[in-house]
């Protein structure tokens, strides 16, 4: 190995250990120190405290007042800002959202599939309620999600099993954790055309998804969540077929992307 070579592998190294090291702040929030951030991904201690440094010269890592501790830095907000901003579906995506959003008046959100979880990359907020909040950024674990079921619906069975383990995690009680119970409600989405979550995201929350059909297999997906105590059969019907118009205009909105 010449010494370009070995120069090479090191930068590849170092570009793997901060990519890992980023993705360990997004999946824990808050300030971590250095003992809990090297017993998480093994690094030396040494170099992962120099990069560390490096990190937070460059706004990708912040400190606490104290300088031991660390946590994500608004680099990293601006940065998948960007991706947003930039994303060819969100921006198509947009009218229909909004016009899904004033039929049903319950919270929207626009997801991508990411591996095995849906990340969300578009929100609007229900009507009935005064507190602001988003998901935009958030991932959670696809088959505890309407959104995540739509869009495994359009893989087939085998497809699934190789994607997800045989025994998922649970969220909450009502989350289905056995795959072949899964792979069974995708046969059930397919046939009626939505996908429903019932409380296996959060207690006391149904949601009801549709994938954007603008590729095969999907990869986005649009829902709308709605508390199970406001749930009326009437507001439910509202809410299915205000689903099946938006899926028909993101079809068209997407139709050449």
């Amino acid at each position: 190995m010449t010494a370009g070579d070995a120069g090479g592998g090191a930068q590849v190294k170092s570009a793997v250990r901060t990519v890992e090291l980023l993705e360990y702040f997004a999946d824990h929030p808050g300030t971590h120190s250095l003992a809990a951030i090297q017993e998480a991904v093994g690094y030396p201690k040494s170099s992962l405290y120099m990069l560390l440094r490096t990190l937070v010269e460059l706004g990708w890592v912040e400190t606490d007042a104290t300088g031991t501790r660390y946590g994500i830095g608004v680099r990293a907000l601006l940065v998948g800002t960007s991706y947003i901003d930039g994303d060819e579906v969100v921006a198509a995506a947009r009218p229909a959202l909004d016009r899904l959003s004033e039929d049903t008046t319950e919270t929207i959100h626009l997801a991508r599939l990411d591996g095995t979880d849906v990340v969300y990359l578009a929100t609007r907020q229900s009507q009935h309620y005064l507190r602001p909040f988003t998901r935009v950024g958030r991932r959670l674990p696809a088959h505890s999600t309407s959104l995540g079921k739509a869009i495994l619906a359009t893989y087939d069975d085998e497809e699934v099993r190789k994607m997800l383990p045989e025994t998922l995690p649970a969220l909450t009680e009502h989350t289905l954790t056995d795959r072949e119970e899964l792979i069974e409600e995708l046969r059930q989405v397919r046939e009626r055309g939505f996908a429903v979550d019932r409380e296996e995201n959060t207690v006391g929350l149904r949601c009801f998804g549709v994938a954007i059909p603008y590729r095969t297999p999907a990869r986005d997906a649009v829902s709308c969540s709605v508390p199970v105590a406001r749930l009326t059969p009437a507001h439910e019907r509202t809410i299915k077929d205000a689903l099946s118009d938006a899926r028909e205009r993101l079809a068209l909105a997407t139709r050449r992307l």
